[in-house]
């Protein structure tokens, strides 16, 4: 028991310091401050494994993590960021849906939110799925976040000095996406592939003229990193064959300039169950390949450019057959029902995962282009050229049941998501520039609980992954957490890959419950710049300048025009400025209120009942609201953030006159 206790202490001290980055001074008088480490981990039958998992995820108060992972937030419509390798939750973003503790749709960012309604018609929840943070030259830079709404063909924009969305795009011709978002390695474009398909612009047609009627798409969002927002006029899509496109990717270093995309069902199956039709499980799964999307960005940007497109609902469109004309698709065929398409770090290879195959593909870029050159005769019913696959393919890797997902480390491996065996395989890449010494092969399989979808490595996207950690996105949790009825968290499961070989080891689970984070991205946190408190004192976060209402202490006030009341406040601990406010029944209100703190996280709330108005204000910040004072009443507002020992006093009446 002596030398298992002082294994466990060097293991525990030197994974503390290595997590952490401190010294520790060694306590000898460990029975003073309760039972020792050895006396617990005997109560509660820990492991040295169990013990060096705990080191390596223990992050004292005030330490901070070394990465920040950006995970969607699935049907919620946010997205999460998450500490890493800590596992603390340290901010709910809110995108796409009302978000009350930030105000978000209580008073504050309807505007944003109103920039994601469809035809007139409001919408107020999104299924956020891929986000892709901001690139410069192949690497995170920290500076902006883009998230997809798979379930309304939205992308949403996110400043992350101040982790707020500033933007909600909608596509005017496609409903749906899956293969959004993700970047180009510079971020000049945000790539949203998309999903099922359907006639484009949203006009009808009936199932049955589907082959005719229907199409996919791809959409090039111009992002303008000088303003922040996404040029709708810059930006243009490719009119695609009525396969299902599913995930894509851009190609970086040697393959930037592409874009790649798979498919499913080029068998282009309709279902109609209730028919007798087959199901579409059934039908989209009969082909024994379907189709890898190789696109030419940069072609297809000159032709849009040139102007040969046509409009669809004001968006350019490059038509089929002007695709075909000019040479920007080409068709690979791939193992079928795939469901990734992941580029290595150096852009040579193109990582293609089967679900019904237990082999992942991995396509070279240099025989994409000689295939290319050497022309081909053969093309599908849309006249896409179809390469053949064996003229493209570099090598098959079997790793296991299901292979979803593929992430890329530092030391010339890939993992990939095995989703039926629940489990994440390592394998070796067996090129120059990776691990040609082990060749392509499977180098050894972590267990993962349970069904695991997408994974995120550190920086795994980039051209230079870290390769220290690894995040599973697992979909059930079953006899991981305590129950609390029948509906059951996802499950996110930290994995230390920093060690070669077959070496893994899950270090964290962590029950995720406001929706299922369908994919992330893991980022040094040392690349954000986030801000401590805004700017300048009148700041507006939209336009993130110095708002031209915004109200300066000595200024506040009520001022009536007709019908029409300008309520003029500041706040700043411990009361509002000015805390009566009278007004009559029917008045139009317009109600700005200024957060003169300076101090970091001196953040105020203001909320008034029955009004649906509830706000958070940070330091610096300035908030704009309006409303029709329809209920006549007493209606007392407060801050809603607990500021100052005199909290509860900070508060006022607003008095609406019968």
């Amino acid at each position: 028991m002596s030398k298992l206790r002082a294994f466990l202490i060097i293991v525990v001290v030197a994974a503390i310091g290595i997590s952490v980055g401190r010294t520790f001074t060694a306590k000898t008088n460990v029975e003073a401050q309760g039972p020792g480490w050895q006396e617990i981990a005997e109560a509660r039958g820990l492991t040295e494994e169990d013990l060096r998992a705990a080191a390596m995820t223990y992050t004292p108060s005030g330490v901070m993590d070394e990465y920040v992972m950006f995970a969607s937030g699935g049907h919620s419509g946010q997205v999460l960021a998450i500490g890493v390798p800590s596992m603390r939750l340290l901010r709910t973003i809110s995108v796409f849906t009302p978000e009350p503790w930030q105000g978000y749709g209580y008073g504050a960012g309807n505007e944003v939110l109103d920039q994601g309604n469809i035809d007139g018609q409001e919408i107020r929840w999104g299924d956020s799925h891929h986000p892709s943070l901001s690139e410069t030259n192949g690497e995170y830079d920290g500076e902006w976040l883009f998230i997809g709404d798979k379930a309304n063909g939205r992308v949403a924009v996110i400043d992350l000095r101040d982790f707020e969305t500033k933007q909600i795009v909608t596509n005017p011709i496609y409903l749906n996406d899956h293969g959004g978002t993700f970047v180009t390695p510079n971020t000049e474009y945000i790539v949203e592939g998309g999903q099922y398909a359907h006639p484009l612009g949203g006009e009808y047609a009936d199932i049955a003229e589907y082959q005719d009627k229907y199409r996919g798409l791809i959409t090039f969002w111009k992002f303008d990193r000088t303003t922040g927002r996404i040029d709708e006029s810059a930006s243009f899509a490719m009119e695609l064959p009525p396969y299902w496109q599913d995930l894509c990717d851009a190609g970086k270093a040697v393959s930037e300039g592409w874009v790649f995309c798979n498919s499913i069902n080029t068998e282009m199956a309709t279902g109609g169950i209730e028919s007798g039709n087959p199901p579409f499980e059934a039908g989209v799964s009969q082909n024994t390949h379907d189709y890898l999307h190789a696109i030419n960005l940069k072609a297809a940007e000159a032709v849009a450019q040139a102007g040969n497109t046509v409009d669809i609902n004001g968006m350019r469109v490059i038509p089929l057959e002007t695709v075909n004309e000019n040479g920007l698709l080409y068709f690979v065929p791939e193992p079928r029902s795939p469901h990734g398409v992941d580029i290595a770090p150096h852009g040579d290879f193109m990582v293609v995962a089967g679900k019904l195959d237990p082999h992942v593909s991995v396509y070279s870029f240099a025989k994409l282009q000689a295939a290319i050159a050497a022309g081909t005769s053969e093309t599908d019913p849309y006249g896409v050229p179809i390469l053949p696959m064996e003229s493209v393919l570099e090598a098959q890797v079997e790793l296991g049941l299901g292979p979803l997902h593929t992430q890329f480390d530092n030391q010339g491996y890939a993992y990939t998501s095995l989703f039926l065996d629940s489990a994440v395989a390592r394998w070796s890449l067996g090129a120059e520039g990776y691990r040609p010494q082990d060749g392509w092969a499977l180098q050894g399989r972590i267990p993962v609980q349970y069904n695991v979808g997408h994974i995120a490595a550190a920086e795994g996207d980039t051209v230079s992954p870290d390769g220290t950690y690894l995040v599973a996105l697992n979909k059930w949790s079953i006899d991981r957490f305590l129950s609390t009825g029948p509906l059951l968290p996802q499950n996110l499961q930290l994995v230390d890959i920093s060690q070669s070989g077959e070496t893994m080891q899950v270090l964290y689970d962590l029950p995720i419950t406001a929706a299922e984070p369908h994919y992330a991205q893991i980022m040094k946190a040392d690349k954000l710049k986030a801000w401590d408190v805004y700017p300048e004192v009148g700041w507006n976060p939209l336009t993130q300048s110095v708002d031209p209402n915004s109200v300066k202490q000595g200024e506040e006030g009520v001022e009536r025009d007709g019908n029409n009341v300008t309520v003029r406040m500041t706040a700043v601990r411990s009361h509002f400025t000015p805390e009566h406010v009278e007004i009559q029944q029917g008045d139009h209100v317009v109600w700005t209120i200024t957060n003169v703190e300076r101090a970091r996280d001196a953040t105020h709330g203001f909320s008034i009942p029955f009004y649906n108005i509830n706000l958070s204000i940070e330091p610096g910040e300035t908030v704009t609201f309006e409303f029709d004072a329809i209920r006549p009443g007493v209606f007392t507002w407060y801050c809603t953030e607990f500021c100052s020992a005199l909290h509860l006093e900070m508060m006022g009446y607003f008095n609406v006159q019968p």
